[in-house]
């Protein structure tokens, strides 16, 4: 049992802004996207990339359409100080792509880290300082002015290292680390320091960028807290509003969402949620969520399974089967009523139309994913997704009662058996189930004549074993062989009948027609369905009859001998 929380938490305190703006508005545009997987991300990690696997990520950054991307921490090691060499002297940084470092606001730190580099074109150098209480009266033991007093100097040594550099383009970056945990007129105030420290105007912009460090309150707190910043900074037209939100709670999606309505323009994190702990915010859920609400988000996500190999090989760290967009099973419905819905959702959907196919709230084939997987069947699946898959795999367009009917058929062998049923393993149960059904008659061949206004037709069957020619007539092929099964004793009676033409690219064979037909037998037993194919449509009807014929008797032979026991 948990212990008592109120003896040991605290809520957190909500923010007086009555008259806040950001619940009545929506996101419209996408912000300035920075990824920092190679830094946050990479720190993450039980294992850090390599050189070749933190390249082969910023190539891929680089090609999602990432403008700024946070390369390393230059002072923390030699690695992250030569992979930043290796990007300016390779000549791998492409020409509208701006390259982030983090460091800590300490003297030797920055230099190391300016001296990283030299003959870039452009960078944005990142320092941080944390400012909640805790960590003023715990860990540093600062005052709030010596706290102030160490994010301005680490800035105008920024602002002098800069300056002896000038073939670069300087961008600076100040992060009041624990903005969440800390009182806001201070947060204001030692932004405001900064952004008087380094002169920003319009045309030299500062990145202030508010992180949740770690995560304290429900999204809407964040909300309000970067919507007091956003009316209540200087210069704010000479500031980019970032957000960096961690997920500890599980909610950094949403408190990027809502801070971007409460007036950001920026969004730090990493793809699939990489980050310390719980992770940063997920850039790709983030960026298709907007993409899902008409927004286009200005990266490539097109080709996500792509992007999702690549992360897993450059983190070693898998992504999980149900993770949004991009989950190997997020396009996966076994229930039966999803599939059920989802089968008819498309059975509607118009190329041009807008999107509207229930419990997929983006089109797969948008992120590169295929139909596929889409309906896939265990033993919690539904005649739905069965007949989806026969559908897009053979197709085979099963009417709505055969559809009860043959999941029947699925569901007792998916209990039996347990696990995923395959499209193979489907076809085989309907092909055994329709098809191969040769007693007690077995189909051989059939000749149709015109018998004045009638239709004639001599049957070739074999009954129980044994050859026989059976004739009848009637207004049609399928009556006449309906005549001539009831001559040997088959009280057969057809209830329904449909007939569909296949696709040349299915997987059923040759078979070009497909026939449904429902029968009754006049002994007793409920209807069931027969099945034919052929590339003969009536060839594929006289089959589907003698299917049908099959089923009953075998349903009423049944029925005596539950009777009898």
């Amino acid at each position: 049992m948990l212990r008592h929380p109120e003896t040991k938490y605290r809520p957190f305190q909500p923010i007086n802004l009555p008259d806040r703006q950001w619940p009545n508005r929506t996101i419209t545009r996408p912000p300035v996207w920075m990824s920092t997987d190679l830094r946050d991300g990479n720190q993450s990690l039980f294992e850090p990339m390599n050189a070749e696997r933190k390249m082969r990520m910023f190539h891929m950054l680089c090609d999602i359409g990432f403008k700024e991307i946070e390369v390393a921490f230059p002072s923390a090691s030699a690695t992250d100080f030569n992979f930043v060499r290796g990007l300016i002297e390779g000549g791998h940084i492409p020409e509208d792509v701006t390259i982030e470092v983090l460091t800590q606001a300490r003297e030797h730190l920055i230099r190391r880290t300016m001296e990283s580099l030299k003959g870039v074109r452009r960078a944005i150098v990142h320092v941080y300082n944390p400012v909640s209480k805790p960590f003023r009266e715990i860990v540093f033991r600062m005052s709030k002015a010596e706290v102030v007093d160490m994010a301005v100097s680490a800035v105008k040594l920024v602002k002098q290292l800069a300056a002896e550099q000038p073939e670069t383009e300087w961008v600076l970056e100040y992060s009041p680390e624990t903005f969440t945990a800390t009182e806001l007129d201070f947060s204001l105030e030692i932004c405001n320091a900064v952004t008087e420290a380094w002169s920003a105007t319009p045309d030299n912009k500062v990145i202030l960028n508010l992180p949740i460090t770690v995560e304290l309150a429900t999204p809407n707190v964040y909300a309000d807290q970067i919507e007091w910043m956003h009316r209540h900074l200087a210069r704010r037209d000479s500031v980019i509003l970032s957000l960096h939100t961690h997920n500890d709670r599980g909610t950094a999606v949403a408190s990027a969402e809502l801070g971007l309505m409460a007036g950001a323009d920026r969004v730090e994190g990493c793809l699939f949620g990489s980050g310390e702990r719980t992770g940063n915010v997920d850039i790709v859920t983030l960026a298709l969520n907007l993409y899902t609400q008409g927004v286009a988000p200005g990266l490539d996500f097109s080709d996500i399974n792509a992007v999702a190999r690549t992360v897993e090989y450059c983190n070693q760290m898998p992504i999980h089967p149900r993770h949004p967009y991009v989950g190997d099973l997020v396009f996966t419905a076994f229930s039966g009523s999803h599939q059920d819905a989802i089968k008819k959702g498309f059975a509607v959907q118009q190329p041009e139309a807008a999107w509207n196919v229930p419990y997929l709230p983006v089109d797969p084939k948008d992120v590169g994913r295929n139909y596929d997987s889409v309906i896939r069947v265990n033993s919690q699946s539904g005649k739905g997704g069965v007949a989806y898959l026969l559908e897009t795999e053979y197709g085979v367009v099963m009417p709505r009662r055969l559809q009860v009917e043959f999941s029947g058929v699925v569901q007792k062998h998916a209990d039996s058996h347990g696990g995923e049923i395959s499209a193979a393993e489907i076809w085989r149960l309907f092909a055994a189930t329709y098809f191969d059904t040769a007693e007690p008659v077995h189909y051989r061949e059939h000749h149709l004549f015109e018998h004045g206004a009638a239709q004639g037709i001599r049957l070739n069957v074999e009954i129980n074993g044994t050859s026989h020619l059976l004739a009848g007539e009637g207004n049609g092929p399928i009556d006449a062989a309906v005549h001539a099964l009831q001559s040997a004793g088959f009280g057969v009676q057809v209830r329904s009948y449909e007939e569909r033409s296949m696709s040349a690219s299915s997987a059923a064979g040759d078979a070009r027609a497909c026939a449904f037909m429902e029968i009754a037998n006049s002994q007793g037993g409920a209807e069931c369905y027969g099945v034919g194919m052929d590339s003969n449509i009536v060839t594929a009807s006289i089959k589907a009859l003698v299917s049908g014929v099959n089923r009953a008797e075998l349903a009423v032979q049944s029925t005596i001998r539950k009777r009898a026991a």
